[in-house]
């Protein structure tokens, strides 16, 4: 019981402009059916006068006939309120919107300021130089490349580069179907006999 009591109420999102529409749209709802109760009421009456006229009650046609040219002027200023209770909502609901507009406008001028205050023009002067450091850098580099090869060079390395557009495979060199001579026995034995005969002279040597 104590957290119903106790627990805060959240703020209502309807603001004052939001009042004001609505009761400006109430009040002209409220117009518009007067006049529609007015109109059916004064069709009624055209056609009970024009039914007296035929009854040769003219006089009495003629009083209800003024009634109804009343009510036709009530009519017409009831239409003037109900533009202007109209227009006065399209105002409101356009001046939210701008203020809106205004709200949105200054939150991005904050964000602006707030990116200005991490980069710095000298910030980006600096990395748009070492940008352009590492552009003539690597032109450089591709300079030096160009004129290691030679012009023969350069065709063959363009001819790979349109077989390999192409999806051709590139000429490699053929591997040699011929078998290797085996080394005969005596050939594998010929390094120790020059090692025996050498080692009395290093020992003499060395004596």
């Amino acid at each position: 019981m104590g957290n119903v009591f106790g627990r805060k109420s959240r703020p209502s999102r309807v603001t004052e402009q939001d009042k004001a529409v609505l009761q400006l749209k109430q009040q002209r709802d409220k117009l518009k059916q007067y006049q529609r109760r007015i109109t059916l009421q004064l069709e009624k009456e055209r056609l009970l006068a024009k039914q007296l006229l035929k009854d040769g009650r003219k006089e009495k046609a003629l009083l209800l006939l003024k009634k109804k040219r009343y009510q036709d002027q009530l009519l017409d200023k009831t239409e003037n309120q109900i533009s202007n209770l109209e227009r006065m909502v399209q105002d409101i609901e356009f001046m939210q919107i701008e203020m809106k507009v205004v709200e949105g406008l200054k939150v991005g001028n904050d964000c602006l300021k707030s990116m200005h205050e991490i980069m710095s023009i000298e910030d980006v002067e600096r990395i748009l130089d070492e940008t352009q450091e590492s552009i003539e850098y690597q032109r450089q580099i591709d300079e030096m490349l160009a004129g290691a090869l030679t012009e023969e060079d350069e065709d063959a390395v363009l001819a790979e580069l349109e077989a390999i557009t192409q999806g051709e495979d590139v000429a490699l060199p053929e591997v040699p179907t011929e078998p290797i001579p085996e080394v005969s026995d005596a050939a594998k034995a010929e390094p120790e006999r020059r090692e025996a005969k050498n080692k009395p002279n290093r020992e003499m040597l060395a004596a």
